[in-house]
This record gives structure tokens, C-alpha cells and sequence, in this order.
């Protein structure tokens, strides 16, 4: 099972509870070339430890002491850094730029139990928004936000008082069919931020030669996929071009909500599979959600052209819906 990439609410929640004192600090607002996006976050210890990062390294120090204050007043704080241009090169600010912290220390304006919620909600993988504000008592929320949520978009509500943090699960790709485009298409898919895992239970293409430093799983498609997990930040892409060992793993996708399904194969393949999962009982709507032949058409030649094409069809289908 894949984990979640930052641990910042969970070491915050941690010192809070062995008595060290705590502190979130939020990125809310951001104007020139800010180094981190609205969103990032910085845990702040009682006693000035961090985990996270609000600003690459550059007004770390002034959060740190900021939160330390927090803790002890039990008062959130919002703080602003302006960067002047002539400034900006020393402190990393490369273009200068202006950046919004919101300080909240925990126990006081942020309720242990809400943070609780919330580092239980991303150990199950449930996408909330935490919403937040100087002068709003925090709170999860597992309805609306949709275009928020799916586009990764914190940010401030109409008011400009009202603060949404979107955490979502960290994003996942399972890929069916140790082949060539697989051997592209993870690595890739890595330095998108994807937790990838390639299915294959035939050893020699599912080698570790093969996929230096990646999750292989040897299991039927169906079963590993099924133990794995698909769920709404989950992308399954099919390129065994063997329908006994892309039809039950593409079965086990219809039936859960990833966001994306891809399929490897001719215009010719893809209509027999869509006459196959019909036979299953699938209906127009559920076929459609079948990416096939899978990548945009950008004219690709070769394994890495089209490892990027999908890559490139997933972000569109993730961002854009479509």
C-alpha cells in the first residue's frame, strides 16, 4: 500500500500529544515567485523543531520563532513576507515575490481532535478540505470543494477570509504488463508525484533488472489490483495486450472509481474489449471511461513517445475531467 509522501499534520499531531507543544503553518496566499505553492505546509515543535516547508528555506527562521509565540499564546497569526527584487536572489525568491502564512498553534485555535480527523482521513486515503481561518474555528469537510479537490487547489474562499486546505491522497498508477512502455512509463510517472506499481505475474518481465527500485507485484491483475487499492486518486493503465491479463484487472477497475483507465492496442483490439466487458454486462457509460487506444494521439513512435502520451492523457483527465 503506497503512504502518504508528507507527514507534516501526523509529526504535528505527534509533538502535540508527548506534550512538546505544536504548530501548523499554511501557505495561503502567494504573489510573484513564491518558491512553494498555496497549500505547503511547516510543522513547528515548542521547542523550534520543523518538518515541511513553507518557503523553500527562505523565512523559515521567522515562521519558526512566529509559531513559537503561537504556541504559547494560543492565538493564531497570519504573517506576510514581501520580498524586494534587489533582496530576493539572497533568500531564494528568485524573481521577488510576496508570500501569506497563516500561523494556527494546536489545542487552542486548532482542536486536537480536528487535526485527529484529519491524520486519520489521509491514513484511509479520504480526500477532505480542512477550512480554516484567523478568525474561523477549523473544520473538516468531505462534501463540495470538487474543483478544488480535483485539481489539487487550496486556497481562499470568496470572503478572502476563509482558508481551504485541500489534502488529497497522494496520486497512484497501476500499470498491467512489465513491457517496454512500462519500463518509460514509471519513471515518469515517479516524477509526477505518482506511487506506482507494475502488476505482471510473469517473473521474467516483472524482474527487478528490468524495474530498478520499483513495487512488483507477481499476483493475477485482478487480485493485485483488487489488494492494492483503486480508488478516486488512482490511475490503472493496461498494456499486456492479453485480454486473460487485462480483462479481469479492467474489470476490477469499472467496478471502483478510479480517475483514469487506459488500455494498450489497435482501434481494432479496443472494439473486441469493449464488445467483451459489454458481454459482462457494462453499459456505454462505464465503457467510455476506457481510454483506448490509450495516450493522446501526439503522433508518438516508440515505448518513451508513448509513455509520454499517457502521461500526459492522465494529467488532462485528472485536471480537466475530460
Amino acid at each position: 500500500m503506497s503512504k502518504q509522501i508528507d507527514m507534516i499534520p501526523e509529526q504535528a499531531l505527534t509533538w502535540y500529544r508527548t506534550g512538546r507543544g505544536a504548530a501548523l503553518a499554511t501557505v495561503v496566499q502567494t504573489w510573484g515567485s513564491a518558491p512553494r505553492r498555496v497549500g505547503a505546509q511547516l510543522a513547528v515543535s515548542g521547542a523550534g523543531d520543523m518538518a515541511g516547508s513553507v518557503s523553500g528555506g527562505c523565512v523559515e527562521g521567522a515562521v519558526v520563532l512566529a509559531a513559537q509565540d503561537a504556541i504559547q499564546t494560543g492565538r493564531p497569526e497570519m504573517l506576510e513576507f514581501g520580498i524586494s527584487d534587489g533582496d530576493a536572489f539572497a533568500v531564494g525568491l528568485a524573481c521577488g515575490g510576496t508570500i501569506r502564512v497563516l500561523v494556527e498553534p494546536v489545542g487552542t485555535h486548532l482542536p486536537e481532535a480536528v487535526l485527529a480527523d484529519l491524520v486519520a482521513a489521509r491514513a484511509t486515503r479520504q480526500p477532505v478540505a480542512y477550512v480554516t481561518g484567523v478568525d474561523k474555528a477549523p473544520r473538516l469537510e468531505t462534501d463540495g470543494h470538487a474543483d478544488r479537490l480535483r485539481m489539487d487547489r487550496s486556497g481562499f474562499e470568496d470572503d478572502g477570509q476563509t482558508f481551504v486546505a485541500i489534502h488529497n491522497p497522494p496520486l497512484r498508477l497501476v500499470v498491467v504488463g512489465a513491457v517496454h512502455i512500462a519500463q518509460a512509463l514509471v519513471p515518469m510517472a515517479r516524477v509526477a508525484g505518482y506511487d506506482v506499481v507494475v502488476i505482471d505475474p510473469r517473473a521474467a518481465f516483472a524482474s527487478p533488472e528490468r524495474f530498478p527500485d520499483s513495487t512488483l507485484l507477481d499476483d493475477w491483475p485482478d487480485e493485485a489490483a483488487r489488494d492494492f487499492g483503486l480508488d478516486a486518486r488512482t490511475a490503472l493503465v493496461l498494456l499486456t495486450h492479453d485480454p486473460k491479463l487485462d480483462d479481469p484487472a479492467l474489470i476490477v477497475a469499472l467496478h471502483s472509481d478510479v480517475f483514469y483507465i487506459g488500455a494498450l492496442g489497435s482501434k481494432r483490439t479496443h472494439a473486441a474489449r469493449l464488445e467483451r466487458m459489454a458481454a459482462q454486462g457494462f453499459d456505454q457509460a462505464a465503457l467510455a471511461r476506457i481510454h483506448g487506444p490509450v495516450g493522446l494521439n501526439i503522433g508518438a513512435a516508440g515505448p518513451a513517445e508513448i509513455a509520454v502520451s499517457i502521461l500526459a492523457q492522465m494529467t488532462r483527465v485528472l485536471r480537466l475531467g475530460a
